[in-house]
């Protein structure tokens, strides 16, 4: 933080870290031997769409390009507005092979040529979703401000916004070793409605 920072309030955010965003990659393989917990072969990557036909160009290419280069392990590519007035572009692999790898290669993709265009400030954060051994849900999201990972739990019927906490925090300390986690909890944000 410099003077100008100090004086004016501001502080630089840092960009996204795509060596860190690979870390899941790796990490899963404990999660799957060491916890139970499987993939369940969906991501997404969530952003803050503009309505410009630069902005729209260069997700439709990302599309094409994550569809392309996805058609060899399957992977298919969607996007859906949420209420909030966020994108998501979800990716996909076949229910009979999940791959976190392919999954991490395609959403870098898409936030690499977001981040290129010029428009790496509209990037919120990626998702990972995984099912217990129970096949409850859970996620592992990424945020990109930060470059930290965190676990969320939903509990209960989706309508009832809970989360469990005590699962999530078991998860940080079975996993702190495997993944940057977010060390504030507070930056912890649930995401409700996630359609994955």
């Amino acid at each position: 933080m410099g003077l100008r920072d100090i004086l004016t309030g501001r502080h630089a955010v840092a960009g996204p870290a795509p060596d860190r965003l690979f870390a899941i990659s790796t990490a899963y393989v404990a999660l799957q031997s060491e916890h139970s917990i499987d993939p369940s072969g969906a991501a997404a990557i969530v952003f803050q769409a503009l309505a410009t036909s630069e902005f729209e160009t260069t997700l439709r290419e990302m599309e094409e390009v994550v569809t392309a280069t996805g058609g060899d392990s399957g992977t298919t590519v969607s996007t859906q507005d949420d209420s909030f007035g966020y994108r998501w572009m979800v990716l996909h692999n076949p229910a009979s092979a999940p791959s976190v790898e392919d999954l991490a290669v395609g959403i870098n993709a898409v936030s690499g040529s977001i981040e290129t265009a010029g428009y790496g400030d509209r990037l919120l954060c990626a998702v990972f979703a995984f099912v217990d051994a129970q096949k409850r849900p859970l996620y592992f999201i990424y945020n990109y401000k930060r470059g930290f990972w965190y676990p969320f739990v939903p509990e209960g019927p989706v309508s009832a916004n809970q989360r469990s906490t005590e699962r999530e925090l078991q998860l940080k300390a079975q996993m702190g070793s495997e993944l940057p986690i977010e060390p504030e909890l507070e930056r912890w944000f649930p995401l409700w409605g996630i359609p994955l």
